[in-house]
C-alpha cells in the first residue's frame, strides 16, 4: 500500500497528535520509537499465530466525510485468516444486512483492524485498506471455518499498512466461556480420577487393618 507517511506510525501520529504529544510531553519517546525504525509493516509469525487464534475482531471504516463506524466480526478460531505477510482475510457472514462497512469501503478503502486477547490482557491495533470480493465461491470456500453454522455472503481482505501492539494496561483479565467450561471439565475429571484412588486405597487397606486385629 503506498504510503507518504517518513515512518509507518505516521498513519496515526499525524501532525495533529504529534503536536499533542509534544505539548503532553510524549514526543519523545515516540521520536525514539521513530530513530528505530517506527511500527512494522509486514505480518510476523508471531502476529500470524495471534490473529488466526482470535474468535473476535472490531472493524473500523469511514464513509467519504469521514463518518466512522465500528462492526464487530465473530467465529471460531482460525476464521480470521493471514494468506500472506500483508494479507489478512475472512468470510463475512450474513447479518442484519445494513451494509454500512460494504458502503463505506466502496467509498473509502482506508480501515482498521483491533484485535484484543481478553485472557493474555493483549491488543493489536492494524491500520491499512480492505476491500470487499463478491461472487468468488471458491475463496470463500476456501476461507470458510469448518463446520461452522453461518451462511456465507462475501469475502473481505485486509492489506495491512502498520501495526502496534499495546501495552496491557487496564485491559480487565476475561475468559472465553468455552475454555472456562473446558477448565471446570478437566477439573472434575481430575477429581473423580482422584476419588477413585482414594477408593481403591482403602479398599486395599481394609484386609490389612482385619489381619493385623
Amino acid at each position: 500500500m503506498p504510503s507518504v507517511n517518513k515512518y509507518p506510525s505516521d498513519v496515526a501520529f499525524t501532525p495533529s497528535v504529534k503536536a499533542v504529544q509534544s505539548r503532553k510531553g510524549s514526543r519523545h519517546a515516540y521520536e525514539r520509537v521513530e530513530a528505530r525504525g517506527s511500527w512494522q509493516t509486514s505480518i510476523t509469525a508471531e502476529l500470524k499465530a495471534f490473529i488466526e487464534a482470535q474468535r473476535s475482531v472490531f472493524l473500523a471504516t469511514t464513509n467519504r466525510d469521514g463518518q466512522p463506524t465500528i462492526q464487530h466480526r465473530g467465529g471460531p478460531a482460525g476464521f480470521l485468516r493471514v494468506l500472506d505477510e500483508k494479507t489478512i482475510a475472512f468470510v463475512d457472514f450474513v447479518g442484519n444486512r445494513q451494509y454500512i462497512t460494504v458502503g463505506n469501503l466502496a467509498e473509502n478503502p482506508k480501515a482498521h483492524l483491533f484485535l484484543i486477547d481478553y485472557a493474555h490482557q493483549r491488543r493489536i491495533k492494524i491500520w491499512g485498506e480492505a476491500r470487499v470480493v463478491e461472487g468468488d465461491d471458491g475463496l470463500i470456500a476456501k476461507l470458510m471455518p469448518e463446520g461452522y453454522k453461518a451462511r456465507p455472503e462475501q469475502v473481505i481482505l485486509f492489506t495491512v499498512g502498520a501495526w502496534d501492539a499495546n501495552c496491557p494496561q487496564h485491559i480487565p483479565q476475561r475468559f472465553e466461556a468455552a475454555d472456562v467450561a473446558a477448565s471446570l471439565a478437566q477439573r472434575d475429571n481430575r477429581i473423580l480420577e482422584l476419588e477413585s484412588e482414594i477408593e481403591r486405597l482403602r479398599a486395599q487397606a481394609q484386609p490389612r487393618e482385619r489381619n493385623s486385629a
